[in-house]
């Protein structure tokens, strides 16, 4: 089922992703398995083929969103909106729309939707330790994606980070107190 899915996909993570949904369906609709209409491997491939086709199809929606979007986006003015920040917009979508669906929809949720894990954990009906996991892969591959992109483009580096901790930033490279003070409580000020 999974070298099905993955020949037909052709992303590993996705055809991950189906493979379990097709478990799934086949768990929950044990009762519907009929030995007369056929064995349990052929029953297992109808059942992976409808899923990669739901797959597909949700690519192609999700493809052509991305592009709606794209071509929603107001026009820039000049004011506010240099080059540069429409052309990072444009990677960044180009990178979201790169990542496996999971990944996509969890970070979707998130940043577009506002909701926190936990709040997509049950919208989704994941595990909120998987949709945790999703969403850091999902910001890690981006991560990747676009530091290649940079460096391939001779645009601004990243701040150092230390072996083993990629959401940390070196203290040498943090920005100083005054930047990150919070605007209810002075600058250094003790915690009442």
């Amino acid at each position: 089922m999974h070298t099905l899915a993955s020949r037909a996909l052709g992303d590993p993570r996705e055809a991950e992703d189906v493979t379990q949904q097709v478990f799934l369906a086949a768990w929950r609709g044990r009762a519907g398995y009929r030995p007369e209409r056929g064995s349990v491997p052929a029953w297992l491939v109808g059942i992976t083929r409808r899923k990669i086709a739901d797959a597909l199809g949700a690519r192609t929606r999700r493809l052509d969103l991305v592009a709606a979007a794209g071509a929603a986006l107001p026009p820039s003015d000049g004011t506010g909106e240099g080059p540069d920040h429409v052309l990072d917009r444009i990677v960044v979508t180009r990178e979201l729309a790169r990542l496996p669906r999971v990944q996509r929809d969890v970070l979707a949720l998130a940043f577009f939707g506002d909701l926190t894990q936990t709040q997509i954990a049950h919208r989704t009906g994941l595990p909120l330790g998987t949709v945790k996991s999703h969403a850091r892969r999902g910001l890690q591959r981006m991560r990747r994606s676009l530091a290649v992109a940079e460096a391939a483009t001779g645009g601004p580096s990243r701040p150092e980070r230390p072996p083993g901790r990629p959401d940390v930033l070196c203290p040498a490279r943090r920005p100083p107190p005054t930047e990150i003070a919070s605007p209810t409580r002075p600058s250094g000020g003790a915690r009442t």
